[in-house]
């Protein structure tokens, strides 16, 4: 069966269209719900399912269609409001549900909308449970679950989620250390995390300026978070903060701005970590789990550090389900997905930006300089909007294009090319040694992909 709801991250559109309408999220919560109650394997009669959401102004809508769903098959609901997706994934395991859900697009603009599931474990669900979903939708399986009056659902708000979870972040950083004497600026985009981060960063002792605090509902992400980094660097100058810290609508990715204002590679603190991380014992196997877009230097910074990487295709979820499948602890994605396996089930980006402070502080080197140790090959990128993904060997002119800029960087570097799993964008990225090569190997690609495409 193939997919038609979930994508790489859920189920994600266009809110008030399909596929993230009112009557579809209903179905979904049906789905979910009836879902939890076949797989439960107790004896318990009643479910649980933590509900979550991120602050646009659909959230309002989805939340009460799909918390209606799920009543309606006789499981009761956690609402817990605006809370970031690791939160939910947190609070779903900490208060004993049978699942947990977040409304929410990420980084994506107000006007998107979506929702990403977890099972009880904390795990984001597995492709064959989200199949399962679909097929109950679609074969109408979702009806027999028709419980009688006195046996349907309730919905309650948990007034302490916040805090629950600003003790938990708070937690993974060591007790003996504070943040006393630290600058920090913190973007939350506007998003779920406006009110945890600026908390959880203060109660550990830093001075804390914090930008994208102020959600209406229409101003998730927009110029500011991780995807606009612009203003935090300016704020990072101009108050002569220590580091800058960006999040996206969600807060499960992270960027960081140095001393200098200066926005930091991806890859770079994904290098930083994992050496630290090599140098304290701590990293399983001496193996840092990246994706396919992280650059080549990561690989050579490591090795001469004793460790090595192993590579995913792009999700987060597959660099997690590495990670489980061969017992790491650590990995993540250049955009800002970081997981550290032994304190979270995804990426969190207050618990990832509070691995960076703890290595600030405990070496008293700034960021700028930490980096510095982490070699980066030239990379070129380029994103372009499409109408259709269609196999790009099946058009001879886009192959053709591919097949040429690979023969130019051949033995030199790489070119990637894929869709976006989450917009209809598809994604150029050459890697090598000669910048200038690299250019023109992305517009010889881009500009095949824009005619056909």
């Amino acid at each position: 069966m193939s997919r038609k709801l979930f994508g790489t991250d859920g189920v994600r559109g266009i809110a008030n269209q399909e596929p993230v309408t009112a009557e579809t999220v209903l179905k979904l919560g049906r789905a979910l719900a009836c879902a939890t109650r076949a797989g439960a394997g107790d004896s318990r009669t009643r479910r649980r399912i933590l509900l979550g959401k991120d602050t646009r102004i659909s959230g309002y809508m989805l939340e009460t269609a799909l918390s209606s769903g799920i009543c309606s098959t006789g499981v009761d609901v956690l609402l817990v409001g605006p809370m970031p997706t690791p939160a939910v994934a947190f609070l779903t395991v900490d208060m004993r549900c049978d699942a947990g859900a977040v409304i929410s697009a990420s980084h994506n603009p107000f006007e998107d909308n979506g929702i990403k599931f977890f099972a009880r474990d904390g795990f984001k669900l597995s492709d064959e449970m989200e199949l399962e979903i679909e097929d109950m939708i679609e074969s109408g399986g979702i009806e027999k679950f028709r419980p009688k009056a006195e046996l349907i659902g309730k919905a309650s708000r948990v007034d302490d989620a916040l805090g629950r979870y600003v003790v938990y972040c708070k937690n993974t950083f060591p007790k003996e250390l504070t943040l006393n004497g630290l600058e920090i600026v913190v973007d939350c985009a506007n998003g779920a995390a406006y009110k945890a981060a600026p908390l959880v960063f203060q109660e550990l002792g830093a001075r804390v300026t914090a930008l994208g605090v102020h959600p209406d509902g229409l101003n998730i992400n927009k110029e500011c978070g991780s995807l606009f980094p612009q203003q935090l660097c300016s704020e990072v100058r101009s108050s002569s903060g220590h580091v800058g810290i960006a999040l996206d609508g969600d807060a499960d990715r992270v960027i960081f701005v140095d001393e200098k204002g200066r926005e930091v590679d991806g890859d770079q603190i994904m290098g930083l970590i994992a050496g630290h991380m090599i140098a304290r014992s701590e990293l399983k196997r001496n193996t840092l789990v990246a994706t396919v877009m992280s650059n080549i230097g990561l690989d050579l910074t490591l090795h001469e550090m004793g460790g090595r990487v192993v590579r995913t295709p792009v999700g987060d979820r597959y660099v997690v389900e590495k990670m489980r499948q061969e017992g790491l602890n650590f990995g993540g994605e250049p955009s800002g997905h970081l997981i550290f396996l032994e304190r979270t089930t995804s990426g969190d980006g207050i618990i990832a930006a509070l691995e960076i402070l703890r290595i600030m502080v405990e070496t008293g080197k700034p960021l700028s300089e930490l980096v510095s140790a982490v070699k980066m090959l030239p990379q070129v990128s380029k994103n372009v909007s499409v109408t259709a993904k269609t196999n790009f060997y099946e058009i001879p002119e886009l192959r053709k294009a591919i097949t040429e800029g690979e023969k130019r960087l051949e033995n030199k570097g790489r070119l990637l090319v894929r869709y976006s799993g989450t917009q209809p964008v598809c994604r150029i990225m050459a890697e090598g040694e000669d910048e200038n090569e690299l250019q023109i190997v992305v517009d010889l690609v881009s500009s095949a992909v824009s005619r056909h495409l």
